[in-house]
């Protein structure tokens, strides 16, 4: 059934929701679904902005169908060239054989090896600052490479103000009735989900995202449309606040997490004792999880979220439990800055993990490794407490 809205002046959402789906890139777990978003502006030429995942390719077909019909289709501009943003473009081809493909350079090598039957389609390639006139409307191109592939780019109308953003500012998540984030209580329902995706899926290149966020600045931005998640027209400040926040390392707030790996369930008391404590000293809430049960997804976002990351670790085959290396090799791989790490082993005759903690969680760029250390051996005992006492301590004053 064609399903498609208009969101501001010639300008219409053709996209739709997989709640199928349960897992993000097959890796990221997903609760209700994704959602993928295209565009079509309406004008003396006519342009569609990215196609869709094919997952949802026959409501996609079915909305371009119907809001374009048998016109012409002037322009597909391809501002990000993952699979589950391009997989349609053969398809819209075939449909409008005179439509011009859009992009960069970046844009036409990922083009040649996903379409190599596209090669000599009509193209045109545009560059930082570069212009597509519609008529009313004119698209202007904004270069954001690395957010997060190397040819990723925005299209910014001037005479709407909206911001075709690509991955940016996208979240995990289906969307209902509503496509405004106004529609919704955006932090009851998205938030978490917005910062999993960031983190996960763009964390990596803050640089990189500082830099478009810069260019932003010069915008008179009155609507974001992403490619996944609901689109912004109203409180834009407060979203692009998040990014500015995640994407300097900045924690959102100061709380504090703790995440623990536990054979048989004596690490995971030792760390349940060690929050409830950090509780009452802190007088703030502390979220806890289990590193083998929580996915690394959700943990990298909390570590997003929080200033101060509590580990409590058993030694493994004289190494850190495979859970907590896993999530630990996550957070350097996604460059994690600027946090507090307080660190707690468990040995019962060789306690090691907390040194090689240590040694992978030092090659972090600023983050501050609390003393004392707190070990345990085998299981926490009564004995323990003043060490606990000094290891909350120095969580709750850092």
């Amino acid at each position: 059934m064609i399903n498609y809205r208009q969101i501001t002046d010639e300008t219409y959402w053709i996209g739709g929701s997989d709640r199928r789906l349960s897992r993000f890139e097959n890796i990221f777990p997903l609760a209700d679904g994704v959602s993928y978003n295209s565009y079509v502006i309406k004008d003396q030429k006519t342009a569609l902005l990215d196609t869709a995942d094919i997952s949802i390719s026959d409501q996609f077909l079915e909305n371009l169908k119907g809001i374009i019909g048998d016109s012409k289709l002037d322009y597909l501009v391809i501002n990000h060239m993952e699979p589950d943003h391009c997989s349609q473009i053969a398809t819209v081809v075939s449909m409008y054989p005179d439509v011009t493909l859009v992009g960069n350079a970046k844009t036409f090598t990922f083009l040649s090896q996903f379409f190599p039957e596209l090669n000599d389609q009509t193209k045109l390639t545009v560059a930082e600052g570069d212009s597509l006139d519609l008529g009313k409307h004119s698209l202007k191109f904004v270069m954001a490479p690395m957010v997060h592939w190397p040819e990723a780019m925005f299209s910014y109308d001037t005479a709407t103000g909206a911001l075709f953003s690509a991955d940016a500012f996208g979240t995990f998540g289906a969307i209902d009735a509503g496509i405004f984030a106004d529609e919704y209580d955006f932090e009851k329902r998205f938030l978490d989900e917005a910062r999993r995706y960031y983190a996960n899926i763009v964390g990596k290149y803050g640089m990189q995202v500082q830099a478009v966020l810069k260019k932003a600045q010069g915008i008179d931005i009155k609507m974001i449309c992403p490619l996944h998640g609901p689109i912004w027209r109203k409180d834009i400040s407060w979203f692009i606040d998040k990014y500015q926040k995640w994407s300097t390392y900045t924690p959102e707030d100061d709380d504090i997490v703790v995440i623990y790996g536990s054979l048989y369930g004596h690490t995971e008391s030792a760390a349940q004792k060690a929050a409830d404590l950090i509780r009452q000293k802190s007088g703030k809430q502390v979220r806890i999880y289990d590193a083998s049960q929580t996915h690394t997804s959700t943990l990298i976002s909390e570590v997003w979220r929080c200033s101060k990351i509590v580990l409590f670790c058993p030694t493994y085959n004289n190494g850190i439990y495979i859970p907590m290396a896993n999530f630990i090799e996550d957070m350097i791989a996604l460059s994690v800055q600027k946090r507090t790490f307080a660190l707690a082993q468990n040995g019962s005759w060789a306690p090691a993990s907390g040194k090689l903690m240590t040694e992978k969680l030092s090659t972090l760029k600023d983050v501050t490794i609390l003393e004392p250390m707190l070990t345990i051996k085998s299981a926490l005992h009564e004995a323990d407490n003043a060490e606990l006492e000094a290891f909350a301590d120095a969580i709750v004053n850092a």
